[in-house]
């Protein structure tokens, strides 16, 4: 079993991480830029590192500082959390080349999963259902038009390396094709280094699916059930629930199970997550494969109740998974609302600044993931992210209220928050009655 554990994050994840070592017996080294010195997770660890100035290319994704860091502290295994360096390939390998665990995926898994024109290919030699277009990706403008014609207008052309919603555009004709190219591939280079483009049916009107997986490294592969994740601006979640209202069981059980043929394909190891885009007709496509954990794992964890850190620092560990997929049963319904510091009456602009007051809601089937308290100051430098408010009931109505209450409670003083906004969601009759695709939030903007 691991022993020592640095987490190379910040924030409600490293929090979380933290805890469950902690249940786990397993010691935490934190590490924190110089604007984070006084986080909660730097205070809660069992020994914490400062590795560089507030900037996050300085320090939270400065991969020399961290290996030293673990080097340094004992520290024998590194969980990257989510964003960051948790998809970075280059990190990975350096871990396993300086025999320290990585909990998540190996570097080969990373760099496969990671590169869409590679993972559309690889599924679809899986047989798992995708988006028509081409399996190559584009580099010129001339290689994107041609790509194009094969995948059939509109088309969304997305970078083969990145994600977070960068490097993205949709082009409606071949009229349109050039501009968006161009944009989305300068946007691909300046996030990600690389302007390589992957070309591909858009499709109109879906809800975005994801389903969790877990895998050891026997080849033994489970689904813990589906998330809907529809509702989301520029690409970036808001909140999330489970099950999805608009799978009937059958379709539930193709979607798991391509998610199942998905991972095994690539020979996957550790949690990670299928994404599928689930058009009104029920026709369900593979979108891509994220390799780490996810913001929204809570609400996985309400419904099946299985600790997915834990499980990713056994199956790290080495050990096989304690169950089957037979032994996963998905009770009742649970609902995620990230709490955001942004003012949405100003383009969501981010609202750094010091916390005056807090008070979070608790009682029964309420669930909070957080890192601040009052008199915490909220850096300029990272996600704006504060808190994740999940709930669980026996039904989505019921669930659906208990958010609504919860969320109503929510008291954050001294810096602007989204909890109104997210409220008026939760409260929206389309919502309420499950009337949601990923183009929600559009029309929510147009009515208020």
């Amino acid at each position: 079993m691991i022993k020592k554990v640095l987490i190379a994050n910040r924030g409600e994840i490293a929090v979380r991480i933290i805890r469950a070592c902690r249940e786990m017996g397993i010691q935490t080294v934190a590490v924190c830029s110089e604007a984070d010195r006084n986080a909660l997770h730097a205070m809660l660890a069992d020994q914490t590192i400062c590795i560089g100035p507030a900037p996050s290319s300085e320090s939270y994704l400065n991969i020399g500082r961290i290996i030293s860091a673990t080097i340094t502290s004992g520290a024998d295994a590194i969980h990257p959390g989510f964003g960051f360096l948790s998809e970075d390939a280059k990190f990975a390998r350096i871990c396993e080349r300086c025999n320290i665990t990585f909990i998540g995926p190996t570097s080969d898994m990373i760099a496969r999963s990671g590169n869409k024109a590679h993972a559309k290919k690889t599924m679809m030699d899986a047989g798992v259902p995708t988006i028509p277009g081409s399996a190559e990706a584009a580099i010129s403008v001339s290689d994107g038009l041609r790509l194009a014609s094969i995948a059939t207008y509109p088309v969304m052309i997305k970078a083969a390396l990145g994600g977070g919603g960068k490097g993205m555009r949709v082009a409606k004709n071949e009229e349109a094709f050039e501009q968006a190219f161009l944009t989305a591939q300068t946007e691909a280079k300046n996030a990600f280094g690389d302007g390589s483009m992957y070309i591909e049916h858009y499709v109109e009107h879906p809800k975005h699916i994801e389903v969790q997986i877990l895998a050891d490294k026997f080849g033994n592969v489970v689904h813990l059930g589906e998330r809907d994740c529809s509702i989301q601006r520029n690409h970036q979640k808001l909140i999330e629930e489970t099950p999805c209202r608009a799978l009937s069981e059958d379709k539930r059980k193709a979607i798991c199970e391509a998610a199942v043929r998905a991972a095994k394909a690539v020979h996957y190891e550790n949690a990670g997550t299928v994404e599928f885009l689930l058009e009104p007709t029920g026709n369900f496509y593979f979108m891509e494969m994220n390799t780490r954990i996810q913001v929204e794992h809570p609400i996985t964890e309400w419904v099946t109740g299985i600790d997915l850190i834990k499980q990713q620092i056994r199956i790290a560990s080495g050990e096989a998974l304690s169950f089957t997929q037979d032994d996963i049963k998905v009770n009742g319904h649970s609902i995620e609302v990230r709490i955001n510091a942004e003012d949405p009456e100003h383009k969501f602009r981010p609202c750094p600044g010091k916390i005056e007051s807090v008070y979070l809601p608790g009682g029964k089937g309420v669930r909070i993931d957080s890192a601040i308290y009052s008199g915490l100051e909220i850096p300029p430098y990272y996600d704006s992210m504060l808190a994740k408010l999940s709930v669980w009931a026996p039904t989505r109505e019921e669930a659906i209220k208990k958010a609504q209450t919860a969320l109503g409670e929510v008291i954050i003083t001294g810096i602007k928050n989204n909890v109104d906004y997210q409220y008026s969601i939760l409260t929206n009759q389309d919502f309420i009655n499950g009337n949601t695709d990923i183009d929600f939030i559009e029309k929510f903007a147009r009515e208020k």
